[in-house]
C-alpha cells in the first residue's frame, strides 16, 4: 500500500477494529473525519481509505492546512485565475482539482477559516467551486478525507467552525487510539522500526532489544505516539554496534547537564511569594502558577503522566483533567510534533 512510511503496523484489538472499521467505509463515496493525537498516523488511515476504495487508480493529494498561511488557503484547495492577485502570472490548479478522479485527503483541518470550510461545504454538497479571481464553475468528483487533533464538536459549539461542515465530514469518524492504549503494539512497532533502520544503515541484521530496554518501551506513556516511538528506536540502533542488543533506550535527547534551561520554569512562583504591586488578576495569576508546576513536573518527570501526578499528589485522572483545562495539548515539543495527551 504505497509508501512504507504509510504501513500501518498493529496487532492490537484496538488498533484491529480501527482498521477493520476503515476498511468497511473504504469502498463508499463518503466524507470521512479521521480523528487522533499527533504522532499517531492519521495519513497512513486515509491512504488505506483511499487504496481500498474503487479510486485506487486515481490521485491522492494531500494538503497539511496548518502548514499553509490562510491568505494562500483559497488558492492551494480551489486555484487561480492569471491575474488573480500580483504575482499570479498563470493559472494555478488548486488540490481539488488534481484530486478530480481520486481523494483529496486534509490534514489539521480546525486550522482553516470560516471562509474556505463553507467553500469546502460547497464541494462536499455539490461537486463545484470556482478558482480565486475566476468565474467559471469547476466540476470535480473528489472523496474528501479530513483528519484532526482537535476537539472539533466543541470548537462548533464555540462558533469557531462550521457546524454544517462538521455534520457532513461526520458521515463516518474513525477515531485513533493513542499508543498508550495499543500497549500490545510497542514491540511490535519498535522491531519493525529497528529492523527498518538497520537496513538504511548497511547493516545485515538486528540484534534485538534486552529486558531492560523492553521494559522502558513499554512502560513509558509515549506523548508523541507512534512518530516519537520511531524516532526513539532510530536513535537507539544508531548509537549501537550491528552485533550489539539495543540495552539503553534514550528518551529525552535534548537531557545533558549543559541543557539550555527556559528561565519561566524556573522561576516558579512560591506560595508565600506576593506581587510586586497590586492589582492582580487572581485567577491568572493561580492559572499561570499551576500550568508552570504541571510543565515542572511533566519535564521532571520525562513526560510520563502517572509519574508527574504522583509528584504533584495528584490521581492519574485528576492530572489529565489539569491537561484538558489548560489545553495542555501539543506543548512538548514543536519540532517533531510530539505532544502531551
Amino acid at each position: 500500500m504505497a509508501h512504507e512510511s504509510e504501513r500501518l503496523i498493529g496487532e492490537s484489538q484496538e488498533f484491529s477494529s480501527l482498521l477493520e472499521q476503515a476498511s468497511t467505509i473504504a469502498p463508499l463515496h463518503k466524507p470521512v473525519l479521521i480523528v487522533g493525537e499527533r504522532g499517531t498516523g492519521k495519513e497512513g488511515i486515509a491512504g488505506r481509505l483511499h487504496y481500498l476504495s474503487n479510486r485506487w487508480e486515481g490521485q491522492f493529494i494531500k494538503l497539511n492546512c496548518a502548514a499553509i498561511s490562510e491568505s494562500l488557503m483559497e488558492s492551494e484547495l480551489f486555484g487561480h485565475e492569471a491575474g488573480a492577485f500580483t504575482g499570479a502570472t498563470k493559472v494555478h490548479h488548486g488540490r481539488f482539482e488534481r484530486a478530480h478522479g481520486g481523494t483529496l485527503f486534509l490534514d489539521e483541518l480546525g486550522n482553516t477559516s470560516m471562509l474556505v470550510q463553507e467553500k469546502i461545504l460547497r464541494v462536499i454538497e455539490y461537486g463545484e467551486f470556482e478558482r480565486v479571481g475566476g468565474n467559471k464553475t469547476i466540476r470535480c468528483d473528489v472523496r474528501l478525507v479530513a483528519a484532526t487533533n482537535e476537539d472539533l464538536p466543541t470548537m462548533a459549539q464555540n462558533g469557531e467552525f462550521r457546524a454544517d461542515l462538521l455534520d457532513r465530514l461526520a458521515f463516518d469518524v474513525l477515531t485513533i487510539p493513542p499508543l498508550r492504549h495499543r500497549t500490545d503494539d510497542i514491540l511490535v512497532l519498535a522491531e519493525h522500526f529497528a529492523v527498518a533502520m538497520a537496513k538504511e544503515m548497511g547493516r545485515t541484521m538486528f540484534a534485538g532489544f534486552s529486558h531492560r530496554a523492553k521494559a522502558i518501551l513499554q512502560s513509558y506513556d509515549w506523548p508523541g505516539n507512534v512518530r516519537e516511538l520511531k524516532n526513539t528506536v532510530e536513535r537507539a540502533v544508531y548509537r549501537i554496534a550491528e552485533e550489539d542488543e539495543v540495552d539503553d533506550i534514550i528518551l529525552d535527547p535534548f537531557e545533558s547537564p549543559y541543557r539550555l534551561k527556559n528561565q519561566s520554569l524556573d522561576t516558579i512562583p512560591t506560595a508565600n511569594q506576593t506581587p510586586d504591586e497590586f492589582p492582580v488578576d487572581l485567577k491568572e495569576q493561580t492559572k499561570a502558577r499551576e500550568i508552570a508546576l504541571i510543565e515542572a513536573a511533566l519535564k521532571a518527570a520525562k513526560y510520563n503522566q502517572k509519574t508527574a501526578a504522583d509528584n504533584l499528589q495528584l490521581t492519574y485522572h485528576q492530572l489529565r483533567g489539569y491537561l484538558k483545562k489548560y489545553n495542555l495539548v501539543g506543548e512538548r515539543s514543536a519540532e517533531d510534533g510530539q505532544e502531551t495527551p
